[in-house]
């Protein structure tokens, strides 16, 4: 059950954009810590919501361009159809 706060802005299939860099965070494998795995500004599909810790929502979010799978949290992301 999600608390009032933890509601997902972002729903499975939703098109996101990237508004930061993201790194290797030692979570992703085959790539040093501290890596670039994704750059800001780049377009994914969600496909899975979880939570960390239990008070961070983690949205697993697929980059075709990249052809990585990367975890964000939702102040990472806004919708793709939003001005960039």
């Amino acid at each position: 059950c999600w608390e009032a706060d933890m509601r997902p802005s972002f729903e499975y299939g939703a098109e996101v954009r990237l508004l930061r860099n993201v790194r290797n965070d030692g979570t992703y494998p085959g790539k040093a810590v501290g890596e670039l795995l994704v750059k800001r500004g780049a377009v994914g599909c969600v496909y899975d919501v979880g939570t960390y810790l239990q008070d961070q929502l983690i949205y697993r979010v697929h980059f075709l361009e990249e052809n990585k799978t990367v975890g964000c949290r939702e102040e990472e992301l806004i919708p793709a159809s939003d001005p960039w």
